[in-house]
């Protein structure tokens, strides 16, 4: 094993790092921490560690069969090649990622990366898509940050039903004083481990909440959003309530939609790469190319980004979940949104959104998959259509085919076909990554289709 590791900004001393976070789970009187990673279905799992023997399992890590990056949501096991019952990997802890898990006791929390047994990447593994695609933008002297922003449902269970906690309206003081004593704890827990955050109100849906937190480079805003995850399910299981990720945890309730935003800096990160104060909403030509470039690859990008069955009743028009294959400045119907800059800070705040984004996704795999298709536009030098500055539902069959602006697919069948077809997304997956990845997606498709509604929204309202 090396005894440094590059992450981030700084040089991290492994063997000392592993030495402070023994100490520190000593300290504050951890008996178990809990080694996590995001499957291929977006859903978090793991194994934890005892005291006795941590120091060692934080260096080698502990062993998973290969199987589980073939497991779905449903926890049955798609049929793919070399990931059956023989054979294992480590599952190897990212010291850097080490956190005190206030809302379970006595627990602490860190990430992994999948390794073979010879200590070498799995290729299966979406946080080392991730990385390669991180490292792939490095060589252009790109260096992306991000931000996952997550909108959630709060709901109470009786038996098999879930019900919202309110029947609030959005941004509403009623609902904000409803959700009060959960987002209180959460906020508390969120930035106990170091994710700043921003804003909270409560949004359109009943029982819906919507709190962001600050940007990070990407492969941090990755890892931040699986603790986010974590952290809101765990409080909120606390008080006795269930929290939703699911993006359409009721049919006639508004979806909940995980927004990525993002902007391309050089390698210091002193220069927002994405910003020109004389383009077109502050943009520059590479900025241009990006967008190009994902609009190009999202009718397959989608499908990385938007994971779930229960995600396209959410990607559906005028319910601003970005229907349609369109970009444009504060366009909530958009594909892409060119988010307003902050006044005065236009250098550093010019960013795009991701709206045909959500929280069924493993966020490694949506994000990796963004960069993937943004590079492809730089090095095409693609250039974006024009701009749409109304509801792209609003227009003509025509007028939206003159500019680009197709239906999204409305199926994650329809996704996925699509990304079978995008032969620079699978490249940069990689043939394991992609082939399992696309067969625990048509697992679930296959079976979805023989279940019933109640039974889609049940499973993913608890499962995400």
């Amino acid at each position: 094993m090396p005894t440094t590791l590059t992450d981030r900004t700084t040089t991290v001393d492994l063997d000392a790092r592993r030495s402070e976070i023994v100490a520190q789970a000593e300290a504050a009187g951890l008996r178990l921490v809990r080694f996590l990673y995001c499957d291929n279905d977006g859903i978090i799992r793991g194994k934890s560690s005892g005291m006795s023997g941590l120091i060692d399992r934080l260096e080698s890590g502990i062993g998973l069969t290969v199987a589980m990056q073939a497991f779905t949501m449903l926890d049955h096991l798609a049929s793919v090649d070399g990931m059956g019952p023989v054979g294992e990997i480590r599952l190897v802890p990212d010291p850097t990622t080490f956190t005190v898990a206030p809302y379970a006791p006595h627990t602490g929390t860190v990430l992994v990366d999948m390794q073979t047994l010879d200590g070498k990447p799995y290729a299966a593994d979406g946080r080392a898509f991730l990385k390669r695609m991180i490292a792939r933008a490095a060589e252009r002297d790109l260096a992306l940050l991000a931000a996952f922003e997550p909108e959630w449902s709060l709901a109470t269970r009786n038996g098999d039903q879930f019900s919202p906690i309110d029947e609030s309206g959005c941004f509403t003081s009623t609902g904000m004083n409803v959700a009060a004593p959960v987002i209180d704890e959460v906020v508390a827990v969120l930035e106990s481990q170091g994710m700043t955050v921003e804003q909270y109100y409560a949004e359109l849906g009943w029982g819906q909440q919507e709190l962001s937190i600050r940007h990070a480079p990407a492969l941090q805003a990755a890892d931040h959003h699986i603790l986010y995850r974590e952290t809101v399910r765990g409080v909120a299981l606390k008080h006795g309530l269930y929290a939703s990720f699911a993006p359409k945890p009721w049919g006639d309730q508004a979806g909940n939609g995980c927004h990525l935003h993002f902007s391309a800096w050089n390698r210091d990160r002193t220069v927002n790469r994405f910003y020109e104060a004389d383009g077109e909403f502050n943009l520059s030509m590479l900025a241009r190319s990006f967008i190009a470039g994902i609009l190009d690859h999202l009718p397959a990008l989608v499908a990385l980004t938007c994971a779930s069955v229960n995600s396209y009743r959410r990607l559906q028009p005028q319910m601003w979940a970005s229907a349609y294959r369109a970009w444009g400045p504060d366009n909530r119907e958009g594909a892409v949104r060119v988010a307003s800059p902050l006044k005065g800070h236009e250098a550093e705040s010019t960013n795009l959104e991701l709206k045909s984004s959500d929280s069924s996704a493993n966020p490694y795999i949506a994000l990796g998959g963004i960069i993937a298709a943004g590079l492809d536009g730089i090095e095409r030098q693609l250039e974006p259509p024009p701009a749409v500055t109304v509801d792209p539902h609003t227009l003509s069959d025509a007028e939206r085919k003159e500019i680009g602006a197709d239906r999204l697919p409305t199926s994650l069948k329809e996704a996925i076909r699509n990304l079978k077809g995008d032969d620079t997304l699978l490249k940069a997956m990689g043939e394991r990554l992609a082939t399992s990845y696309i067969a625990v997606k048509e697992l679930d498709i296959e079976a979805f289709a023989s279940a019933d509604d109640a039974f889609e929204f049940r499973q993913h309202i608890y499962k995400f």
